[in-house]
């Protein structure tokens, strides 16, 4: 359980590192012409590499539930996330080079949910009915510690000091670039142990087809049977899609807005960065408690209410201490929405077809994923402030928070029967 929670630890440094604190905020203010600019090109890569997820994700978990082989993927994509990590060591804090950077954040931002596909889908393979809870949340929580660690070294190593360790100064954006390599290896360090200690999973039993295409015939035909049988998880599916594309907006664009609304500087940001995954990793683990005792779909619930009206309230408001308070009271709800909506799934899905219904998770969330990036970056072109694009950040949360009402809790009493069970949402 340990090796597979450390995968969480090591991918933090791609997620909170570059996606979030560090990296994106160095594109967007430093390589980019300006930061609205900057922006919105970032929402539009963002929404590109979405679009690439959406039509991949399924079928790549689909084969690796069918081949028995799930490990060996995770292994091949968390290697090329840390390699597309390490090559944004070549971007200048210059325009030109703004374009190299949006390509490798987006094939990092491809490969990393690839893995995750297949990483969500082990879940089942290190917990029981009882524990499945606590272990998702300790696993959200020891990537939320692990990106604290990470970015605790990346601010006083490279970010803060003016000649930072082995030298390293902010000449050509030296001391940012050089955090790209230290998230790189970082990843690759701590995503070991899994491959070593955690065993593959079993063959679902299924033929492996070598056509590509045939795997999305076979797809069609699992959806229109979970259209007569497995309506909940369908549900569920397209709710928490909604509502994961407004927390992946967060992630992705709470820098930015620090440093372009609230007046951040790059220093502050880390500061900040460093607060929030205390805060969110504490969560994580009080929401794994409570997954368990309450069911998930309560924690969900309540985890969104708290983040539609919190954030609701940072859009009008305006300073740096409101920032300080609201998006720490956002980080608390972000790590319990996240466990939670896991191990619903986990819950509900068909045993042996996890990789598939994981890839699903990440289609159906990756489908709708231009709407976080389109509705940032075009309520900021409509309203002419960067500001305005945290309205639409929480209009994406509050229609995924109406959708999740309907679907039915699955049991969460550790009796397995309730797996897939149920045909209606």
């Amino acid at each position: 359980m340990i090796s597979w929670a450390l995968w969480d630890w090591g991918s933090a440094a791609f997620n909170t590192v570059i996606l979030t604190f560090v990296f994106t905020v160095y594109l967007t203010e430093s390589v980019a012409a300006d930061p609205k600019s900057g922006s919105e090109s970032l929402g539009l890569a963002l929404t590109i590499s979405g679009v690439c997820i959406a039509l991949v994700a399924p079928v790549t978990g689909q084969r690796s539930d069918a081949g028995g082989r799930r490990k060996l993927w995770l292994a091949v994509h968390t290697a090329l996330v840390v390699a597309s990590t390490a090559g944004l060591f070549f971007v200048r804090d210059d325009p030109g080079y703004l374009l190299l950077g949006l390509v490798l954040i987006s094939v990092g931002s491809v490969f990393s949910e690839f893995a995750t596909v297949n990483y969500n889908a082990m879940l089942l393979q290190v917990s029981t009915p009882a524990t499945i809870g606590r272990i998702s949340g300790f696993g959200w929580g020891l990537g939320y510690f692990g990106g604290l660690i990470a970015l605790v070294i990346v601010l006083i190593g490279f970010v803060q000091p003016e000649v930072g360790l082995f030298g390293v100064t902010a000449l050509d954006g030296l001391n940012i670039r050089v955090v790209a390599l230290f998230a790189a290896a970082w990843f690759a360090v701590f995503a070991l142990p899994l491959f070593f200690f955690v065993p593959e999973a079993e063959s679902s039993g299924e033929p492996l087809r070598r056509a590509i295409f045939s795997s999305y015939v076979v797809l069609g035909k699992r959806l229109a049977r979970m259209w007569r049988t497995e309506r909940r998880t369908l549900g569920f599916l397209v709710a928490s899609a909604l509502y994961r594309d407004g927390l992946a907006a967060i992630f992705t664009f709470g820098g930015v807005i620090a440093a372009g609304t609230f007046g951040f500087t790059a220093t502050e940001v880390v500061v900040f960065a460093i607060t929030a995954n205390l805060v969110a990793g504490l969560g994580a683990f009080l929401g794994g408690r409570a997954d368990d005792r309450f069911g998930p779909k309560t924690v969900i619930m309540a985890s969104l209410i708290g983040l539609v009206v919190v954030g609701g309230a940072l859009v009008a408001v305006p300073g740096k201490p409101a920032f300080w308070v609201g998006g720490l009271l956002l980080a608390i709800f972000l790590g319990p929405t996240q466990s939670a909506s896991r191990t619903f799934l986990a819950r509900i899905a068909t045993p042996g077809r996890e990789g598939e219904v994981f890839g699903l998770y990440a289609t159906t969330g990756r489908a709708v994923s231009f709407l976080g990036p389109l509705a940032f970056s075009g309520f900021i072109s409509f309203f002419g402030t960067q500001r305005a694009g945290m309205g639409g950040i929480v209009l994406i949360l509050l229609i995924g928070l109406l959708a999740m009402l309907p679907v039915a809790a699955p049991d969460h009493s550790g009796n397995s029967d309730d797996l897939a069970t149920t045909d209606a949402p």
